[in-house]
């Protein structure tokens, strides 16, 4: 009678997971609150040869560096096909593809859209590379307004043209348009009405991060990692309120700056690449003002487009874009350890990008391998590794994880794996 009670409440347990994991949402880059940290429980603890199985796969989605994000029963992302952007919406259970719409012109400095889309549900708002930014439905994807960056707010954006996803914050959309007149935008989000215009003084080239959402001091404020340095904007009024880093010092006249900053508490986590480095940034409030000091800066910590999370004290990332992650700790910088070279460090070649769930890193090498990693251990440990069938460089789409999914765009292909424990 005993073993058969445990049996019950093992299998009711485990039925339990299943479905609170069918019911998450990837709503975003990085996720619905952009940590590139999945609250997946009950998944996978390693793969079987050859990677998990494969619900289904569709292919048709051009050339791109859009991930997907996933909300209800759509999975939606971009890609360049011909001489046109396209965003793309596809049934979630088949992945069969619903609906098409144009956002604008393809090509670029390279090949295919940047951005991934957001998504609440009900409309999905993209933003192709050379600024037309569209809203659309999500059930038949009907355009329902669209802007364009560079006409209607006279954006400025860096060589690699623009590359945020835009963020939906309840009623609206906030986006980066670059300049000195409307340098970051909220719109509403069911018309495309400006609600109103962020400037930083003098203007500021357009990063290739994307918006995070922050609250210091009691103060809600939209940051990201602009050209020359981090800035935030009131989320009420626009107001700018502080800002990091200038033309001449830390992130300014980099390269590119890439990854989304990470909020933590009252502070900031920025990393960019090109060999440049990472800060730890002290936000204070005094009285109405509001100062960012600087905690740590690393050189170590560089991190190039595959991003960085947070999980507990520890950051990981990839150093630049050499496929060799590294683990810090997030108070002092310390690095912990990083991936050694050769075999024994494990499959993978080229970018890195990550993606925590349940105990371990998902990280997408450039050449095509998709490799599980414990993210508790000393040293980066491999678990499990397999290999996308079409994999190539230059493939540095974020793997996503929702819902027991594993999601992994490969150019022209998006992939739909279950990694949830059976």
């Amino acid at each position: 009678m005993l073993s058969t009670r445990i049996a019950i409440c093992l299998l009711s347990s485990s039925l339990a997971t299943v479905v609170t994991a069918a019911d998450a949402d990837w709503p975003m880059f990085r996720g619905a609150d952009r940590t590139g940290v999945s609250k997946d429980k009950g998944l996978l603890k390693s793969w079987p040869e050859g990677g998990p199985p494969v619900v289904w796969k569709s292919t048709g989605f051009g050339v791109g560096f859009s991930t997907v994000s996933v909300m209800g029963d759509r999975v939606v992302t971009m890609g360049d096909v011909k001489q046109d952007c396209f965003l793309f919406g596809l049934d979630r259970k088949t992945g069969d593809k619903v609906w098409e719409l144009k956002v604008g012109g393809s090509g670029g400095n390279y090949q295919g859209p940047r951005c991934t889309p957001s998504t609440d549900g009900e409309l999905v708002v993209a933003l192709g590379q050379h600024g037309d930014l569209v809203c659309a439905t999500a059930k038949d994807g009907k355009e329902v307004w669209r802007k364009s960056l560079t006409k209607d707010f006279g954006g400025q954006s860096g060589g690699w043209n623009f590359t945020e996803s835009p963020l939906i914050d309840g009623d609206n959309v906030i986006v980066t348009p670059g300049g000195a007149d409307a340098t970051m935008v909220a719109l509403a989000k069911k018309t495309g009405n400006v609600v109103w215009k962020g400037k930083v003084p003098g203007g500021d080239t357009a990063g290739y991060a994307s918006v995070v959402i922050a609250n210091f001091g009691g103060v809600k404020q939209y940051v990201t990692l602009m050209a020359n340095g981090l800035v935030s904007f009131a989320a009420k009024d626009g107001k700018m309120l502080w800002r990091f880093g200038t033309k001449n010092d830390r992130f300014g006249g980099n390269t590119a700056n890439i990854p989304t900053p990470i909020i933590s508490g009252d502070h900031v986590y920025a990393s960019t690449g090109y060999g440049r480095g990472a800060a730890l940034v002290k936000i204070t409030k005094k009285g109405n003002d509001f100062t960012a000091d600087e905690v740590y800066w690393k050189s170590e910590m560089t991190n190039k487009h595959g991003g960085v999370v947070l999980v507990g004290d520890r950051l990981f990332g990839d150093r630049d874009d050499s496929g060799n992650p590294w683990c810090a700790d997030f108070k002092t910088g310390k690095i912990l350890w990083s991936r050694k070279g050769g075999k024994e460090g494990g499959e993978g070649r080229g970018s890195a990008s990550l993606t925590y769930a349940d105990g371990k890193l998902y990280i997408r090498y450039s050449d095509g391998w998709v490799a599980l990693v414990d993210a508790t251990a000393d040293k980066y440990t491999e678990i499990s590794a397999f290999k996308v069938p079409n994999g190539k460089n230059n493939t540095w789409a974020h793997p996503v994880v929702a819902g027991g999914k594993l999601y992994i765009r490969e150019l022209d292909t998006v992939y739909c794996h279950d990694v949830t424990a059976k």
